[in-house]
């Protein structure tokens, strides 16, 4: 039968939409002011707004008398990194007083997972897949960094992540883009808080626009190939989730898109951004990102990028001056237009107005009480606890007994500043509560041994030493992985193991043969492929943050379980990346009833394709763990999976449902997924995707009904011919533990 197409085309929707927005705008009282306020400024002091002045970590000594002028003139739209609170009331003061049309400045600073309080890095907290852990996690930080007069963050990273090796994976939300989605809008809501002109309010920028995580091979600031399916798909709808909670920046990637480097991409930027979505706040530059077209080979020189980024559209240019210098040269020439400065000042004073600066610019001067307090360090241990992801634990080894006899072994067991991750500027090591120092707190029988002083130590001169003290324990606690500055942006690595002399240490500690749990901190999915079988538990806590060592005594005894679900593919080694469960199923897909292992081919074998799928000879075609996976501390059976109907129209919904039975002896968390596949489509469609989950508590030998809906708009998708719809035809739909696991049921759409 052939299959009938309902596509809802959209160009004729996004003509009505921006009129629509376009009237919105015209008529309302806040319209009225930008326009009042533009009318007043002379041409430096728009280019002024277009400005954002910053430095790589602070301002430090006294404020320069030049930076104090350029304010005065009106010549500073924004500042970054300026920490001082004194600086920011003086630049604040002399902006709001002395300029010509008084306009406030905005103050940023890079707030990713924390200011003072840290929490797990953003992978982490994706890992909880949690949006009440995202949305708590950067109140508090908006909280602690507003009282330093910080009102804007360049957060949240919401870049869809497929390779491990890449170092700001660490920042990401994962693979998933409903996932994603649905930490954005949590993220923005959190951040931005209830309103806007509230004073512990910070803007949200949603970065980075587009495709930064498609980077070639993992490689930070490389080429990103994004066919329009797939960036309709996949890699915009976090973004749309984001702008639709109100989100009111959004910052351009470093990276070209399909030859085209983000800042100055017209397309991205006005026919998507603007048009499509449209978006009404303003586009920041990354660093340097304007005047870096020049070495990707897009513009001549900073005069052309300048006129590049203009007639893209990119409102205010990050720390670069190419706008400062030549956007006066430009207009006199006729390259850009006057219109088009006033809109792009217009989108800034707009947020400006909305954030009620110019109403009340001061920084909130009652700081107590509002750094580490008990409720936020509470917050970012729960924060831990549900980040941290179980990958094994073989029999049953935890959570340990509190009464055996315990060694704690490993470079980062007592690593205040590791702990933390990447983008920490202002957080406190001296705050942060380690493993150690929390297992010393609690009067817990351990011994301490580093054994290597850092990851990537290749000293060996204390293996013996922690091999003593392994003996004499009943229990050994292996604490490794990656330090802070091995993870994050311009740190990608070919090879993901445990660094340094790790894997030999546990190797050697392996031979005395007492149970080993292995916690891993880290900014990525590290490959333990060499030494899972040495060790009987893998816990994953990433980097936990400030409260890392509480929520890691809490798990290993039981007093906690890990509630964490993998928001990556976890892979066995680094040349299997990319790696992602929503891939496309190929013509010869593999299975394991074909697949011909390297170390299984005969000798002088006859030349043959060896099972004729795509796979890795060496690495097979499954990962080590699956996207969604994660072990509790008792188990779950899931049974009598039931559809409402066989048949899904646009007149009904889907209703599905499974029962769970927590089938251990302890109360526990369990994560239920609901996965759809497409099984043909006029464009190959992926062989699952996420569309639903469910966080739930059962006590043991407790069973309950999970009941999902499933509309039509949750199967639709854009084809090659940019129609977004979903066509009629047969569908798969699985719930289960993870992406590989389920129970499977068919539906068909009509």
């Amino acid at each position: 039968m052939k299959r009938i197409h309902i596509y809802i085309i959209t160009i004729l929707g996004l003509l009505i939409s921006c009129k629509k927005e376009t009237s919105v705008k015209t008529n309302n009282a806040l319209e009225n002011k930008v326009s009042e306020l533009l009318t007043k400024m002379t041409l430096e002091e728009k280019i002024g707004q277009l400005n954002l002045r910053g430095t790589s970590s602070r301002v430090k000594g006294s404020l320069p008398e030049e930076l104090k002028q350029a304010v005065r003139e009106g010549k500073v739209g924004a500042f970054l990194n300026v920490m001082n609170k004194q600086y920011v009331d003086e630049l604040q003061q002399i902006a709001t007083t002395e300029s010509p049309n008084k306009i406030p400045l905005i103050f940023a600073r890079d707030v990713i997972h924390g200011f003072k309080t840290i929490f797990p890095i953003p992978l982490g907290m994706a890992a909880s897949w949690d949006a009440d852990v995202a949305k708590s996690s950067s109140r508090v930080a908006a909280i602690e960094a507003s009282s330093f007069g910080v009102r804007w963050t360049f957060a949240p990273m919401l870049d869809i992540a497929r390779d491990a090796r890449w170092g700001r994976i660490a920042e990401s939300p994962g693979e998933d883009p409903y996932l994603a989605s649905i930490l954005g809008k949590a993220y923005v809501e959190g951040f931005q808080g209830d309103s806007l002109n509230d004073p512990t309010s910070l803007i949200a920028c949603a970065k980075h626009f587009i495709g930064y995580g498609a980077a070639i091979g993992g490689r930070d600031y490389n080429t990103a190939i994004i066919n329009k399916e797939l960036l309709q798909n996949v890699y915009l709808p976090p973004f749309k989730a984001a702008f639709k909670a109100g989100s009111q920046t959004v910052m351009t990637a470093f990276n070209e898109m399909n030859g085209i480097p983000a800042s100055g991409d017209k397309y991205l930027l006005q026919d998507i951004l603007r048009k499509q979505i449209g978006f009404d706040g303003f586009v920041v530059s990354d660093w340097n990102s304007v005047t870096e077209m020049i070495p990707h080979g897009f513009a001549k020189d900073e005069k052309h990028a300048a006129k590049i980024g203009i007639n893209a559209g990119l409102n205010m240019e990050m720390t670069s001056q190419s706008y400062e210098k030549y956007v006066k040269e430009l207009l006199q020439e006729g390259k850009i237009t006057e219109n088009q400065i006033n809109s792009l000042v217009a989108d800034i004073l707009r947020v400006k107005f909305r954030m009620g600066l110019f109403e009340n610019s001061k920084r909130a001067q009652d700081d107590s009480g509002k750094l580490y307090t008990e409720n936020h360090l509470q917050l970012a241990k729960e924060a831990a606890i549900k980040s941290s992801v179980l990958l094994k634990n073989e029999g049953n080894l935890l959570p340990l007994n509190k009464n055996k006899k315990i060694v704690i072994i490993g470079p980062l067991a007592n690593k205040p500043r590791e702990q933390l991750g990447t983008w920490t500027f202002d957080g406190d090591k001296t705050h942060t509560k380690t493993p150690v120092t929390t297992f010393q707190q609690n009067n817990v029988d351990f011994t301490f041994v580093e054994g290597l002083t850092f990851s990537r130590d290749i000293a060996e001169n204390q293996f013996q030493k922690a091999i003593n003290a392994a003996k004499q324990s009943d229990f050994i606690i292996f604490i490794g992985g990656e330090e802070a500055i091995l993870s994050g942006e311009a740190h990608s690595r070919a090879n993901i193991n445990l660094p340094g002399k790790q894997e030999k240490l546990i190797k050697e500690l392996a031979k005395i043969g007492k149970p080993i749990v292995l916690v891993i901190m880290a900014g990525r999915p590290i490959t333990i492929t060499n030494i899972i079988k040495d060790v009987d538990a893998v816990l994953m806590t990433w980097h936990p943050g400030t409260m890392g060592g509480p929520a890691i005594y809490d798990m290993i005894f039981g007093n906690e379980e890990p509630q964490g679900r993998l928001p990556v593919t976890w892979p066995k080694v680094a040349g299997q990346l990319p790696l992602f469960y929503n891939h496309k199923n190929t013509g010869r897909p593999a299975s394991s009833k074909e697949f011909v292992h390297i170390n299984d081919i005969p000798i002088g074998a006859w030349q043959s394709s060896l099972g004729n799928t795509s796979h890795y000879l060496d690495a097979g075609f499954t990962p080590h763990f699956p996207f969604g996976y994660g072990l509790g501390y008792t188990t779950f059976e899931y049974t009598n999976l039931t559809l409402s109907s066989n048949v899904l129209t646009n007149a009904n919904t889907l209703k599905i449902s499974v029962d769970i039975k927590n089938t251990g002896n302890r109360k526990g968390n369990e994560i239920v997924q609901l996965y759809v596949q497409d099984v043909v489509g006029s464009i190959t469609r992926p062989v699952k995707e996420l569309k639903k989950f469910k966080k739930i508590s059962l006590e043991a030998g407790e069973q309950q009904t999970v009941t999902f809906e499933l509309e039509v708009n949750d199967l639709k998708y854009y084809n090659n011919k940019m129609e977004y719809g979903v066509e009629q035809g047969d569908f798969n739909i699985w719930i289960g533990k993870n992406a590989a696991n389920g129970l499977k049921e068919t539906f068909k759409y009509e």
